[in-house]
Formats: C-alpha cells, sequence, structure tokens
C-alpha cells in the first residue's frame, strides 16, 4: 500500500489553490478540450518562455505545474510540454490524460523510453528519473492526483485507455 508522502521540510504534499482554481477546474471539465491543447500548449510554451518559467497558464490558474522536458525515443531531440502535476513529497506525479483525449500524449512514449529527464518548476530545473505507475500503487495515487485536479476523474470516464501516471524522482 502507497502511503501520501511529505516534503524534506514536513510540508503537505497537497497543494493550496489559487483564486482562479475553480473556474480552471470548470473549463477543464469541456469535453472538446483536447481539441484545443496543442493552442494551450504553444501559448503557455510562450508565457514560460518570456517569463523565464516563472508563469504558465496553469499557475495563472492557482495549479501545480511544470515544464518536462524528455529526449524524442526516435529522434534524440529534447522536447518540453507544459504539465499539471501533483507534488508528491519533493517528487512530482504527473498523468497522460490528454482531457480524456482517445490518443495518448507524444511525450508518454517518449517518458517510458528514459532513463531520466528534466523537470522546471518555476524556472527552477532538476534532473529526475520517471517511473511509470503500476496496478499495485495506482489506486492511492490517482485518489491522490484527484484530490489536486478533480477532472482527472472525469478524464479516465471519458477515455477506453488506462491513463498512464509516473512518478518523477528528483535524481
Amino acid at each position: 500500500m502507497t502511503t501520501i508522502r511529505r516534503s524534506a521540510d514536513g510540508q503537505s504534499s497537497t497543494p493550496t489553490r489559487g483564486i482562479l482554481t475553480p473556474l480552471a477546474v470548470r473549463i477543464g471539465a469541456i469535453p472538446w478540450m483536447p481539441k484545443l491543447l496543442p493552442q494551450i500548449t504553444w501559448i503557455d510554451k510562450k508565457l514560460q518562455r518570456a517569463t523565464t518559467g516563472r508563469w504558465s497558464v496553469l499557475r495563472v490558474a492557482g495549479l501545480p505545474n511544470l515544464m518536462l522536458t524528455v529526449a524524442g525515443r526516435t529522434s534524440g531531440i529534447a522536447r518540453s510540454t507544459p504539465l499539471l502535476y501533483v507534488p508528491y513529497g519533493d517528487d512530482q506525479l504527473i498523468a497522460g490524460s490528454y482531457f480524456g483525449g482517445p490518443n495518448m500524449p507524444v511525450w508518454v512514449g517518449n517518458v517510458r523510453e528514459a532513463d531520466q529527464v528534466t523537470v522546471t518548476i518555476k524556472g527552477v530545473s532538476h534532473v529526475a528519473v520517471p517511473r511509470e505507475i503500476g496496478d499495485d500503487e495506482r489506486e492511492a495515487l490517482w485518489a491522490h492526483m484527484v484530490e489536486t485536479w478533480p477532472n482527472f476523474a472525469k478524464y479516465a470516464e471519458r477515455t477506453d485507455r488506462k491513463i498512464p501516471i509516473f512518478l518523477l524522482e528528483r535524481f
């Protein structure tokens, strides 16, 4: 059984919510959101680049977010993707939800093949080792993730695929 971790300084693993978080949850629940994901990602990358990672679309909404950089499994070219994450002690949990769309996000295949990834949070980067969560830990960690982003439950209902969960352990 998995227990919820606390960070090294004893802080709770569940982030505080911002004033715009309820609005973000409502917008994130809209069924056609997967169609807009490329545009949202493009805007978020530009915003993070312009603010050297200090601001992002998700941060404005009061949600924990990171920029995941991983080498392409075929090309070897590093690609960056902004993602919502759930704090898990000093590490991060991410889900390949794609708003519950039918397709697996491209970054999932790359993370599955990677020995390490780069995680950038609020402009500060660190190397992490990705580990896909197996069935034995999945239920507890999924419940923890839904506490932060309730729409994960909606996304799981919308899709026939099993949404992968990864723990990014600081290296």
